[in-house]
C-alpha cells in the first residue's frame, strides 16, 4: 500500500476545491439557462397578461350586413377595428386613429342606450352603412388592403386597445360623437345642420383641414339639371341666387335662387355636393360648383384630427377640441346596460 505524506494530500484537496468552487457557482445559472426556467416564467407572465380580457371584448355587437342581408355577431373590440378601418385611413397618425376609435365606441354605446333602433331588422343593433357607422370585417379588409393588411390591422388594433372601455360623456351621459371627413376651416353648430342643439357640438376652428386633399372640389352639371334638381328657374343673368345668411361655420345658411329660398343643407343634398359651403358660376350651358370641405361639418373633422396629431397633439387633445366640455369616462357602468357576452 502506498503512503501519502499529509502535506501532499492537503495540497491535492485544496487544488480540487479551487477547481470546483467556480463550477458550483456557475452551475445554478447554467441549469437555469439550460432549463429555461426564467424565460418560461416571463413567457407565462406575458401569456397571462394577454389572457386578461379587455372591457371591449366582453361586449357582443350584432351588426346587420346590408349587402349580405344577414346579421354578424362579434366582440366590440373587433367591431371597432372594422369601423375605424372603414372610416379613417390607416396611414393617419396613431393619435388620430385613437380619437376615431373613441368616437366610434361612444357612438355604439349611445346607440345601444337609445330606444329607437333605425335601419336594422330584429336582432341587430346597428348596420354597416353611414346610417350608423361603416364597418368591414377582417376578410373584407384583407381583400381591400392586400399586402398591407398586417401592418394596417395591427396599427388600428393598437388604437382601439389604447382607448379600451373609454367613452365621451357630457354630464355623465354618452354624447352623439358625430364626425366627418374635412371642414372648410370651421366645424358647425349641430342645429345649423340638424334639428337639435347640443352644447358639445359647437363650431370650432379647424385650420388643419386646409391641407386636406378633400378640402376643395368642383362639380359640373347642366343648367337644366341644376334647375330640375332644385326645382328652380334661373334668371337670364350671370348670377345664380343670393346668399341670405351664413352659419356659424361659414357655410351657406339660406340662399334665394330665382325667388325660391333653400337652406344650404337642402342645396347640398339635392345636388349631391360634398359640402354646404359652396359657390357657383354659369359657363355656357353648365353650372360649375365649387365646394370647400367634405361632409356635414358637425363634430370631429378626421383630417383636422390627423393634422393635430401630426403637430404632436394626443387623442385627448383632439376630442376635447372638437367636442366641447366633454369628459373621457369609463364605460363600465354604461356597458352594463348593453348586451354582454355570455
Amino acid at each position: 500500500m502506498l503512503k501519502f505524506k499529509p502535506f501532499i494530500v492537503l495540497a491535492a484537496i485544496l487544488f480540487a476545491v479551487t477547481l470546483l468552487i467556480p463550477t458550483m457557482l456557475v452551475l445554478p445559472f447554467m441549469e437555469e439557462k439550460a432549463g429555461g426556467k426564467l424565460g418560461e416564467e416571463l413567457k407565462n407572465d406575458a401569456k397571462d397578461a394577454a389572457a386578461v380580457p379587455s372591457a371591449d371584448s366582453a361586449v357582443e355587437v350584432a351588426v346587420y350586413r346590408t349587402a349580405l342581408s344577414k346579421t354578424e355577431k362579434l366582440p366590440l373590440d373587433e367591431y371597432l377595428i372594422g369601423v375605424v378601418a372603414a372610416e379613417m385611413p390607416a396611414e393617419f397618425e396613431l393619435e388620430a386613429l385613437k380619437a376615431q376609435a373613441l368616437s366610434a365606441r361612444t357612438y355604439y354605446v349611445k346607440q345601444m342606450m337609445s330606444p329607437n333602433k333605425v335601419g336594422v331588422p330584429a336582432g341587430a343593433q346597428l348596420n354597416d352603412t353611414t346610417i350608423h357607422q361603416v364597418f368591414k370585417n377582417k376578410e373584407e379588409l384583407k381583400k381591400q388592403w392586400g399586402v398591407d393588411y398586417k401592418w394596417k390591422i395591427k396599427k388600428i388594433a393598437e388604437a382601439v386597445k389604447a382607448t379600451d372601455g373609454q367613452v365621451l360623456t357630457f354630464d355623465g351621459a354618452p354624447i352623439d360623437a358625430t364626425f366627418f371627413s374635412t371642414s372648410n376651416g370651421f366645424t358647425e353648430n349641430s342645429e345649423e345642420y340638424w334639428a337639435n342643439a347640443f352644447p358639445y357640438l359647437r363650431s370650432v376652428e379647424s385650420p388643419w383641414d386646409l391641407k386636406s386633399p378633400k378640402f376643395r372640389s368642383e362639380t359640373v352639371m347642366t343648367v337644366a339639371a341644376f334647375e330640375s334638381k332644385l326645382g328652380v328657374k334661373l334668371p337670364n343673368s350671370a348670377t345664380i341666387g343670393k346668399v341670405i345668411s351664413r352659419t356659424a361655420g361659414n357655410r351657406v345658411g339660406k340662399i334665394d335662387i330665382g325667388g325660391k329660398v333653400l337652406t344650404g343643407k337642402e342645396v347640398r343634398e339635392k345636388l349631391d355636393l360634398r359640402s354646404s359651403d359652396f359657390s357657383w358660376v354659369i359657363k355656357g350651358q353648365n353650372v360649375i360648383i365649387t365646394t370647400e370641405g367634405f361632409g356635414h361639418g358637425v363634430g370631429m373633422s378626421q383630417y383636422g384630427a390627423n393634422g393635430m396629431a401630426t403637430e404632436g397633439k394626443t387623442y385627448k387633445d383632439i376630442v376635447t377640441h372638437y367636442y366641447k366640455g366633454v369628459e373621457i369616462s369609463s364605460a363600465d357602468s354604461l356597458m352594463t346596460k348593453v348586451t354582454a357576452r355570455k
